[in-house]
C-alpha cells in the first residue's frame, strides 16, 4: 500500500490498520469519518443523548487500543467499528441499570403524560428483555432495528451466512418475545413498535 500523505485518501481498513500502528492522525481521520454513525448508533440503544456521547468515547478508546487486532478477512473495519459501539451501549445501558435498580420503587408522571410514561415503561422492558439473549442474538437484531441494517448487509458485514443472521434472529425474536410475555403489557407485546420506536 502507498503511504498517502492526507489520510483522508486511505480506506478504511488502511487506516485502522495504521491506528494499531499508532499513527494517531490515521485514527483521527477514522474518528471523523465514523462519529456520526457511531453517535446514532448508541444514541437509538441507549435513548439517552449523554450516555450515548459517553458510549462513542468509551467505543473510540477500545478501538484505539485494539485496532492491532483487526482482522480484514473477518470483516469491514465499519462493521468492526460499529460492533464495538454496540457493545459499548449495551455496557452502558446494564450500568444504567444496576445503578437505578436500588431506587426504583415507583414512578411518578405528570397528568396528561400516560402515553409518554406507558412508551418509556415498553422501552424499558424491551431493553431487560434484550439483555436476557445471548449475545450473538442480541448483537443482530440490535443492529438490525437500532442500525438499520437490512439482513443481508449484517451478512457481508459481519462475514456469516445470510441463513445464519435468519436463523439467529428467528430464534432471538421468538425467544424475545417469550420474555416479554412473562411480564405481559399490551405495549411490550407489540416488539416491533418497542423496538423501532
Amino acid at each position: 500500500m502507498r503511504l498517502a500523505r492526507n489520510r483522508s485518501e486511505l480506506g478504511d481498513d488502511d487506516l485502522l490498520r495504521l491506528s494499531g500502528q499508532g499513527d494517531y492522525d490515521a485514527f483521527t481521520e477514522l474518528y471523523s469519518r465514523f462519529e456520526r454513525v457511531a453517535y446514532g448508533l448508541a444514541l437509538r440503544i441507549v435513548r439517552d443523548r449523554q450516555h450515548a456521547e459517553d458510549a462513542v468515547v468509551e467505543s473510540f478508546v477500545a478501538v484505539w487500543r485494539s485496532a492491532a487486532s483487526f482482522e480484514p478477512a473477518r470483516g469491514s473495519a465499519k462493521s468492526w467499528i460499529l460492533t464495538i459501539v454496540h457493545r459499548r451501549a449495551v455496557d452502558v445501558i446494564r450500568r444504567e441499570e444496576k445503578a437505578r435498580r436500588p431506587v426504583e420503587t415507583s414512578y411518578e408522571f405528570e397528568a396528561g403524560a400516560d402515553e409518554t410514561a406507558a412508551l418509556r415503561e415498553q422501552r424499558v422492558e424491551v431493553q431487560r428483555a434484550l439483555l436476557r439473549l445471548p449475545e450473538r442474538e442480541r448483537e443482530l437484531i440490535e443492529l438490525a432495528y437500532y442500525g438499520g441494517y437490512t439482513q443481508s448487509e449484517l451478512a457481508g458485514q459481519l462475514g456469516i451466512s445470510l441463513g445464519t443472521v435468519k436463523s439467529r434472529m428467528f430464534t432471538g425474536l421468538a425467544r424475545l418475545r417469550s420474555f416479554l410475555t412473562e411480564t405481559p403489557s399490551e405495549a411490550a407485546l407489540d416488539l416491533e413498535t418497542a423496538l423501532a420506536g
